[in-house]
């Protein structure tokens, strides 16, 4: 599915001996149409056009995956700093409202074809719509990437003082050099040029990511029973609940796997039905995840949620490496979309390593350089990591999921006025909160 992120075509030409480019030249028992381009090459669309083959129950489970990842884990602090109620509501009301914007999204796409997000953006608006949308893709995909540097290096430092501390032993690491260390891993599977490579990694991912959610349900629902609801906890904290809205538009933000997935259904017109049971499931999810924790914890919910429980059991201890191993194999695949579409645009889509050696190796220093720079970025706001993952929300998340697709269907499906109404609400809507929550975030920042 990331190999065709949002439904673009980001297959990397060195992992085919086919070419990524279709000359529009047409073959001789394929007569020439008003589709083919006139002038120039352009990209295949052969992966768009070949009919899907997922049962409905296989698209259900890759539903859950797409939405059910890293983002959960930073909930528990999201609540505590809007609130439990005021959070409860803003997770409900995001769900809500990105279901409605998925909804613009595949109605503008049934009208248009099945090209993918960027192509909808250029078909509707033009080639500055499509080159915003990927712009958006790419700085959110490396946001997701640093902000999980981040967590798993505060992970595995919990668990690194956790061990030393029962041994009697000091601790020489700090977040920065875990970060560091990471590289040793994450520099080489960047290097990967078939995204297919990495299938075994995302999904060993997921299964570590279940263990740790049934873990933290079963050690939140004994402890409320046993103790109560924490004495802290609050309903509305009105100094830092815009963080909370920053924090729900990450957890939400799957919209780059909608388009794939629909497109490999053997039943695509059951989708829409399929999405709206999905969501309704993982807004169960995480607002369980999120009030449950924070009604344990109260005010010591930690931003690295696994923290917070017993340091001196063996099953915690294992529950944290194994979801720090989680989030770090998944790295590499979060930025397979943000290296393709930025190799694409400065090597272009013929450019291949295994044609020419200069080329193979000046991808391997953009990938790596990459990555590095997503570790610069993490080490720079390791301290905040609650503030990263609002900020990221709000400024690279609010585009692609309430901004874009009521656009798209204002300029391409709206015919009814109240259609179009509500577009424009959206749209404004949009535009505030990644106004607002972005700049209050910044602020809040900047004081602490």
């Amino acid at each position: 599915m990331y190999g065709s992120f949002a439904g673009e075509d980001l297959a990397d030409t060195d992992e085919d001996e086919e070419s990524a480019i279709d000359d529009g030249e047409a073959g001789p028992d394929e007569p020439m149409n008003e589709r083919r381009p006139l002038l120039g090459r352009r990209k295949s669309t052969k992966r768009f056009r070949r009919e899907g083959d997922a049962s409905t129950s296989k698209t259900f489970f890759t539903l859950l995956k797409a939405f059910i990842g890293t983002g959960i884990m930073f909930l528990p602090k999201a609540f505590k700093n809007g609130g439990i109620l005021f959070s409860s509501i803003t997770l409900i009301m995001t769900s809500l409202i990105t279901t409605l914007c998925f909804r613009l999204l595949l109605q503008c796409r049934k009208r248009y074809g099945g090209g993918g997000y960027g192509e909808l953006g250029e078909a509707i608006v033009g080639t500055k719509l499509r080159s915003l949308i990927l712009g958006s893709i790419t700085l959110s995909q490396l946001g997701f990437v640093c902000a999980g540097l981040i967590f798993t290096a505060e992970n595995m430092l919990a668990f690194a003082e956790s061990v030393s501390w029962r041994s009697g032993s000091p601790q020489p690491f700090g977040v920065d050099a875990l970060i560091a260390i990471q590289f040793v891993v994450l520099v080489p599977l960047a290097l990967i040029r078939n995204i297919s490579k990495l299938g075994p990694a995302a999904l060993l991912a997921d299964f570590f990511i279940l263990i740790g959610l049934v873990y933290i349900w079963y050690y939140d629902i004994a402890t409320l029973a046993q103790r109560g609801i924490a004495p802290s906890v609050v309903n509305f904290n009105p100094s830092t609940f815009t963080l909370t809205i920053g924090s729900a538009i990450f957890t939400f933000e799957g919209i780059g796997l909608i388009l794939p997935i629909q497109s490999s259904m053997k039943k695509p017109e059951h989708f829409s039905k399929l999405l709206y049971l999905v969501m309704f499931i993982v807004t169960v999810v995480f607002t369980s995840v999120g009030a449950l924790c924070y009604a344990t914890f109260g005010d010591e919910t930690k931003i690295q949620i696994i923290s917070n429980f017993p340091q001196t059991s063996r099953l915690v201890n294992a529950v944290q490496f194994i979801y720090s191993l989680a989030v770090l194999v998944g790295e590499p695949v979060q930025l397979y979309p943000a290296i393709r579409i930025i190799e694409t645009s400065i090597f272009g889509d013929k450019a291949s390593g295994k044609k020419s050696a200069p080329i193979k190796w000046k991808k391997n220093l953009l990938r790596s350089c990459m990555m590095l720079g997503c570790g610069v970025i993490a080490i720079l706001g390791a301290s905040d990591l609650d503030r990263f993952v609002a900020l990221i929300g709000s400024f690279a998340c609010v585009p692609l999921v309430y901004i874009y697709p009521p656009l798209l269907h204002y300029m391409g499906n709206a015919r009814r006025p109240w259609e179009k109404a509500l577009d424009l609400a959206l749209m404004t809507l949009g535009v505030g909160a990644m106004a607002y929550t972005s700049l209050v975030t910044l602020s809040q920042w900047v004081q602490n």
